[in-house]
């Protein structure tokens, strides 16, 4: 075998490139990550973590280094010419025994990047900087890509599947085939830079609405940096320099006081509104901005790439161990409708903001992604029996759970890693347990026999008698049934692992 021959070529190491990466790393799937980029994404741009992917990077051991350079959203303050009136934008919510991590978090993405990148790290992984995919040929057996090195010249890497984590315009997107539908609107732009700056306080997320066709908002970053939103007129030129950017944000506040010190990373946004028509071509597969990029309002198009990530990453590592091709195909069937969903919340957020902007300030559960379900999809057809509690496809939630050894726990917990995990709820569910029939290979099966599940648990679940519950590697109900009712379990395996059994 060829020294440079690998299970699967990441091509940008962004949020979702990195995602997929620590997750395969600690699969063992043979991978390399490559970025044209000499280092790490230096700017702030996405800052919203929300819950449900907080829970994602929790199980991906990524949750600490998120939190350590993290705070909650702070209000805003809207300037309305001399009053200044305070708005909740993001709303505070306390933990509850179902949902550890309510709260939309406020992140730098380098922090974000950082944590990710540090992970991979831990786990033995890395990424190759200055590697720039020129081109690549698909096969019957795989991809054979051709990449620029550091030091010159190019080499060749030889991969079973190729993934496109490499943003909006995506040299793997564009090399596939795939078309990339949507509008860019060349006369909407906008200043985005991190800055430093004396004047303002840091306990409000400072906006001035509108402002002769503009507006202005400065966002406190927990590193003691502000982040700059200045729309620009059509005709405004978009001149990044210090003095330049000064001058337009003294304009908006009417205080000489406000100075600009520093600016570390500026870029001009447009709006970009686009939807991949699909998400895999064969040995393809796109991720993140690759696949769909989305107006920065209501903090929604990292989190859908790194859950993009998350939901391919187990798939993957099912397919090499020799599950049905067609698992690969239930990746585009349960994340572009997602990803549609998202971009019609985030453009019409936007739409608010240039039409009605206090309007475009409101923000509630759905942006939170908690409630976001694979039911009826392919994973989780309507027809198949199964209990009462989270239909296939749903979000599991968390509880508190004392085992058949008396350990006690919390399901997130139990359900870290790399692994499915069965539920074997009340009397009666440890030997239905047992019969299920796992595979030898591919993603290992552990189950938790809680002979006697608390309230919280009976409540979340909705346990009435004896059951069992398949949870997914990525947190979602794979299936549930009445203990001794195999055919939901069964159903789902034909589908989505190898089909050699004990």
């Amino acid at each position: 075998m060829n020294s440079s021959d690998i299970d699967v070529l990441i091509v940008g190491a962004g949020p979702a490139g990195l995602t997929l990466a620590c997750d395969l790393q600690r699969r063992g799937v043979r991978h390399r990550v490559i970025s044209a980029a000499a280092g790490g994404f230096e700017g702030s741009r996405a800052k919203a973590v929300q819950p449900r992917t907080l829970e994602v990077l929790d199980d991906l051991g990524v949750l600490a280094g998120i939190e350590a350079h993290s705070t909650l959203y702070p209000k805003l303050g809207l300037h309305l010419g001399p009053l200044t009136v305070s708005r909740t934008m993001i709303k505070t919510h306390q933990a509850t025994t179902d949902i550890p991590h309510p709260n939309t978090l406020l992140v730098a993405q380098y922090d974000t990047d950082t944590a990710l990148r540090d992970r991979l790290t831990e786990l033995g992984g890395t990424v190759e900087y200055r590697t720039r995919l020129v081109s690549f040929a698909v096969g019957e057996n795989g991809v054979v890509a051709t990449v620029e090195q550091p030091g010159g010249g190019t080499a060749q890497i030889r991969a079973r599947y190729l993934i496109g984590a490499d943003g909006g315009a995506s040299t793997v997107r564009s090399g596939s085939g795939i078309a990339f539908p949507g509008t860019t609107d060349e006369s909407d732009r906008m200043i985005v830079a991190d800055v430093s700056l004396d004047g303002l306080s840091r306990d409000r997320w400072h906006v001035w609405p509108r402002h002769a066709g503009r507006f202005m908002a400065l966002c406190p970053l927990p590193g003691g940096t502000f982040q700059l939103m200045l729309k620009l007129r059509p005709e405004e030129p978009a001149d990044l320099d210090q003095p330049a950017v000064e001058r337009l944000a003294r304009d908006f506040t009417g205080k000489a006081k406000v100075t600009i010190r520093e600016i570390h990373w500026s870029s001009v946004w447009r709006p970009n509104i686009r939807l991949a028509e699909h998400y895999r071509s064969g040995r393809i597969l796109l991720i993140g901005d690759a696949a769909h990029v989305h107006p920065p309002t209501g903090g929604q198009g990292m989190n859908t790439g790194i859950q993009d990530a998350y939901n391919l990453g187990w798939k993957l590592a099912q397919v090499l161990a020799g599950a049905p091709d067609s698992l690969l195909d239930t990746y585009e069937a349960e994340r572009r409708p997602v990803a549609a969903r998202v971009l019609g919340l985030s453009t019409e957020i936007y739409s608010a903001m240039n039409s009605r902007p206090l309007a475009g300030t409101k923000r509630g559960d759905e942006e939170r992604q908690l409630t976001l379900s694979y039911a009826n999809g392919p994973l989780a057809p309507a027809d198949i029996i199964q209990s009462t509690g989270p239909r296939a496809g749903d979000r599991a939630p968390d509880a508190a759970y004392t085992d058949i050894h008396g350990h006690t726990g919390r399901l997130h917990h139990a359900y870290r890693g790399a692994h499915f995990t069965l539920l074997a709820l009340g009397d009666g569910a440890t030997h239905a347990a047992e019969q299920v029939p796992w595979p030898k290979t591919g993603t290992p099966l552990r189950t938790l026999t809680i002979p006697e599940p608390g309230p919280d648990l009976e409540r979340a679940y909705a346990v009435t008698g004896p059951t069992l519950v398949l949870i997914r590697p990525d947190g979602h109900v794979a299936a549930s049934a009445p203990a001794g009712q195999h055919t939901p379990l069964t159903r789902f395996l034909e589908r989505a692992a190898p089909s050699h059994t004990e």
